[in-house]
């Protein structure tokens, strides 16, 4: 498949990855501006692609240990040349984070982390229409009806008490976050992106601390564009990667 080289400023990295398909843009450098700055020693990015959110952690909290859990071989291959590309040190994981044994077998631990991220696939394979190829498939559709609970649920179950949660995911798509971390999240915040003012949010940020009982806030929103179409002052800060979104 071909490849390109990409510098993404936003993240502070260059990155390979395929031409075709999911590739690295706002949402990941958004990810990673709403993860924080609280110390972190145990970094896991779930469903990590090509490394993009975990790195620019990684780059962060450079004395964090860095996981990068992927389910496709050849993006996790990318993952861990992005990292050596990058002078990061990561350990990139191929393992279906669903499956609880699996994640076992390949190393990682349940309540160990301080910082878990996501950015899940935004599509359901129950309700849209997905590529028949399989790797394209796994990265923008989840199976079955429950699919984005079960995977907010198993990437939770990686986080230590007190740990912070991050994720990003379609606005739309807030009841069924909301539904997968009630008793386990507290102190959570939802900062919904806005393409524009008067215009319906595209983007949901949701962060949480597992255990808290804290209660659940809607964070002040993100505008990304003027009237005119031009950046708002705020989106150029993401763009250059030097705005920090937690709430």
């Amino acid at each position: 498949m071909a490849e390109t080289l990409d510098e993404i400023s936003g993240l502070g990295l260059v990155l390979r990855q395929n031409r075709a398909g999911h590739r690295v843009g706002l949402d990941a450098v958004l990810l990673a501006a709403a993860a924080g700055t609280l110390p972190a020693r145990r970094i896991v990015d779930v469903g990590a692609g090509v490394g993009a959110v975990g790195l620019a952690l990684a780059r962060r909290f450079p004395h964090a240990e860095v996981e990068l859990v992927e389910i496709d071989a050849e993006t996790a291959g990318l993952a861990r040349d992005n990292a050596e590309r990058n002078g990061i040190a990561a350990r990139v994981v191929v393992a279906d984070v669903l499956k609880a044994a699996e994640r076992r077998a390949a190393g990682l631990v349940d309540g160990a982390a301080d910082l878990v991220v996501t950015n899940p696939p935004f599509l359901t394979a129950l309700t849209a229409r997905v590529s028949p190829d399989p790797a394209r498939r796994r990265a923008h559709a989840l199976e079955g009806e429950d699919g984005l609970g079960l995977w907010i649920k198993a990437s939770l179950a990686l986080l230590a008490p007190g740990g912070r949660f991050a994720m990003i995911h379609r606005a739309d798509a807030l009841p069924a976050i909301f539904s997968a971390i009630a008793r386990r999240l507290g102190d959570v915040a939802a900062r919904p992106v806005y393409p524009r003012a008067g215009e319906d949010a595209i983007r949901v940020l949701v962060t949480g601390c597992k255990g808290s009982r804290a209660p659940a806030r809607l964070a002040p929103p993100l505008t990304l564009h003027e009237a005119d179409g031009g950046a708002t002052a705020e989106a150029r800060e993401v763009h250059a990667g030097r705005a920090r979104l937690w709430p």
